[in-house]
């Protein structure tokens, strides 16, 4: 790759040379991000992954340029138009939209007006009007009146000629580029309801007349108008003011006094602005926007998800799971401390004539399979199943925990859910999934397409690819986080730990499966097709709880087992007496293990380990309870103050449970007592939070929800210590109310 890319990128991220092209090196050999950033800190300077990350994709969109640029310096070298001058500036193209403006003129085009214009010898003409010097214009064009051309009046001639220099407008590089920054930096989103469609089209009410600047516009309001617009309920304009786009056009292209020539040309001008420039440049602006408002949305996804992911886990506990209904009753299963169905039955708690029974039933499981916790979805019939269970008087250890169940369904019916539980209907695996959930967050959920589990802006509407790649980094940055234990993982955790992929992952649970436990990382490597350079990125990442060797539970890479087992050694003790003495760990000097393959962060990181080798990093588990009395939505009053959890974080505010099955809003106005311009500065997913109920729709089954310490005090009026968004950027209402019934209802 070009040097000076290595040095664009590390400019852009404030780094250096060195760490971009040894990064990239490791990125080539096939290293994975994960691995990168927490074995190979001397090779790139203790890059971290969001760092690494940002290298990977920067390297691959100049590779993209560079590939177009050859194309395109191709393209016109055998049309023998490469001159040396247009060599240097494609060379020196830093974005993709200059380089297309620079093809532009050699592109292979369809036949247009100028092509036309051109077969009837009208491009001398036009030339000689485009010198804009004064000269008999009438006389000029009498000449290239031809019959046999088509050219049948001086107009026709005149307007041929407009036609080529409307298009040598439109190729004009520099007038490109000012032309695309007008568009971008002066020019208004405008969006109008189609007529006849205002019934219809009600949950984009707010958008049936609406302006904001194409600048400053929010990646949500890009993304909602542009949705409204392919529902065929909105008209969407992006352009800057005609007047001002004339004028800058006048000011780049007008030379001289006014004459007759120069007055074509200003006609061509207006004419290349609405007939070529105008859409050309509403289409870039188009997708500069929507590729703008994608990554930010896909970064509000990736985060909520890297939250929800690394929620705390209850742990290796025999857990009840109910997914609770009415009319068909609760689905309810039994699993062991690693999640093994230990069986399943369907009790009818809202029967009148069953309760005592479900009571009954829920007790004897309890004790038959020593349940320490019962999890409970949250969908219909929650909150009256979790009143049920806990009326029945169980001992006191047993916790009742409401489980988050988005995404559960679409487990049930999966491929995985099939292959886990062949010979189980959807209910009891939707059971499952709320109950394994809860035992561990991070190895159930990534069973289900990310995009399924709730926490997402506009999922659907983003260039999905550009979701997939963001949300596979999240997923095995999390994964490898926090650690796989080899022998209990399952097929679809194990894929996500670096270095593996589907088709090892199913190997080494067949292999576990064919010879039993692994008793070492060095076992792992039997596994077929596990070659050296997959165990390499893997191991570190793989855990053996109770393995030969005290080191393979923790996080050291098998590579440094000799430099822990040389610290043992000089202190005279075994490896596990280092790892479980302070004192011990306390006389190792660093610095004496310095070498030119390790250096002070891996060692820094190994001692790090070895006083909490395999400790899982993710917080404690809390209970959480709702508020008792306050089941649905008929039951909120304006005023009253209730826990909740955040289940949804979006760049317009966050999205709070208070089991009423339908989360409410709190407005990025009303997160905190102070400004707030992110809402991840306040709050995270599964928070567990106080909120005052601000508003009930139960019309639009709409809950206005407020953190603030007095959400009812009078806002101070101007600056921003009220935390009150300026009036311009105010959130439209009915936007706000078609995201809460499109992004958080408890759809199953």
């Amino acid at each position: 790759m070009n040097i000076n890319h290595y040095l664009k990128i590390a400019e852009e991220l404030s780094v250096k040379l060195k760490q971009v092209t040894d990064t990239v090196a490791l990125l080539d050999e096939g290293a994975t991000v994960p691995f990168i950033s927490r074995y190979r800190k001397e090779v790139t300077g203790s890059l971290d992954e969001v760092q690494v990350a940002s290298i990977r994709d920067r390297v691959q969109q100049l590779r993209d340029l560079d590939k177009r640029r050859e194309a395109i310096l191709k393209s016109i070298k055998e049309q023998e138009k490469l001159t040396p001058e247009l060599e240097e500036k494609i060379n020196a193209a830093e974005t993709m939209a200059v380089l297309e403006d620079l093809y532009l003129p050699y592109k292979p085009k369809r036949r247009t007006k100028a092509t036309i214009a051109r077969e009837k010898g009208l491009e001398p003409l036009a030339n000689k009007i485009f010198e804009q010097e004064s000269f008999d214009l009438e006389a000029e064009a009498a000449q290239y009146v031809d019959a046999e051309k088509e050219v049948n009046s001086t107009e026709e001639a005149l307007q041929g000629a407009r036609d080529i220099i409307a298009e040598w407008i439109n190729e004009n590089v520099e007038l490109r580029k000012q032309m695309r920054d007008l568009f971008i930096n002066e020019g208004k989103f405008t969006s109008k309801v189609i007529p006849g469609k205002e019934e219809e089209a009600q949950k984009y009410k707010d958008y049936f007349d609406w302006s904001e600047p194409i600048k400053t516009a929010p990646s949500h309001r890009v993304l909602a108008m542009r949705r409204g617009e392919k529902e065929l309920f909105l008209m969407l304009d992006s352009q800057p003011e005609e007047l001002d786009a004339i004028a800058l056009m006048e000011k780049i292209v007008v030379q001289g006094a006014a004459n007759t020539a120069v007055e074509q040309v200003k006609i061509a001008i207006k004419d290349a602005y609405k007939r070529l420039l105008k859409p050309s440049m509403e289409t870039e602006v188009r997708l500069y926007t929507k590729k703008k408002a994608d990554e930010e949305a896909i970064k509000v996804f990736a985060e909520n998800l890297r939250q929800l992911l690394l929620g705390a886990p209850l742990g290796e506990k025999a857990v009840m799971a109910i997914d609770p209904g009415f009319r068909t009753g609760c689905k309810t299963v039994c699993l062991g401390p690693q999640g093994q169905l230990l069986g399943y039955d369907v009790i009818y708690p809202h029967e009148n004539r069953k309760v005592a029974e479900s009571g009954a039933l829920v007790k004897h499981l309890v004790e038959k399979h020593q349940i320490e916790a019962i999890a409970i979805g949250n969908g219909t019939a929650s909150r009256e199943t979790e009143s049920f269970v806990k009326s029945l008087g169980l001992p006191k250890h047993v916790i009742v925990v409401m489980v988050n169940e988005s995404g559960a369904s679409i487990y049930s019916a999966s491929d995985v859910a099939r292959e886990e539980f062949p010979d189980h209907d959807l209910t009891v695996r939707g059971a499952v999934s709320i109950g394994r959930r809860l035992m561990d967050p991070l190895a159930e959920l990534v069973k289900i397409d990310p995009k399924s589990i709730g926490v997402g802006q506009y999922q659907h509407d983003v260039d999905q690819n550009a979701l997939k790649s963001s949300l596979d980094d999240t997923v095995m940055s999390c994964v490898n986080g926090v650690g796989v234990e080899v022998n209990t993982a399952s097929k679809q955790l194990l894929t996500y730990v670096s270095g593996l992929g589907p088709s090892l992952a199913q190997n080494i649970v067949k292999y576990r499966d064919e010879n039993g436990p692994f008793k070492s990382r060095e076992e792992i490597k039997k596994v077929p097709r596990l070659g050296d350079k997959a165990y390499e990125q893997a191991a570190g990442f793989l855990r053996i709880r109770n393995g030969i060797n005290p080191l393979d539970r923790s996080a050291v890479h098998p590579e440094s087992y000799t430099v822990v087992q040389k610290m043992a050694a000089d202190l005279g003790v075994d490896v596990s007496d280092l790892m479980s003495s302070e004192e011990l760990r306390q006389k190792v000097v660093l610095k004496n293990y310095v070498s030119e393959t390790i250096g002070l962060p891996t060692l820094q990181d190994i001692m790090a380990e070895l006083s909490k080798p395999g400790r899982d990093p993710r917080e404690t588990f809390e209970v959480f309870s709702f508020q008792e009395g306050v089941n649905e939505m008929k039951d909120l009053q304006v005023g009253m103050k209730l826990p909740g959890v955040v289940t949804n974080i979006t760049n317009f505010g966050a999205f709070v449970d208070v089991g009423v099955h339908q989360d409410g809003l709190v407005h990025l106005s009303h997160l905190a007592d102070k400004y707030v311009s992110d809402p991840n500065e306040v709050v995270t997913v599964n928070q567990k939070v106080e909120v005052t109920v601000m508003e009930v729709d139960l019309g639009r089954k709409r809950i206005g929800l407020s953190m603030k310490s007095d959400p009812f005090a009078e806002r101070p009026k101007g600056g921003k210590g009220g935390g009150r968004r300026p009036r311009e950027e105010k959130e439209p209402e009915g936007d706000l109310a078609a995201k809460l019934a499109m992004l958080k209802g408890k759809f199953r």
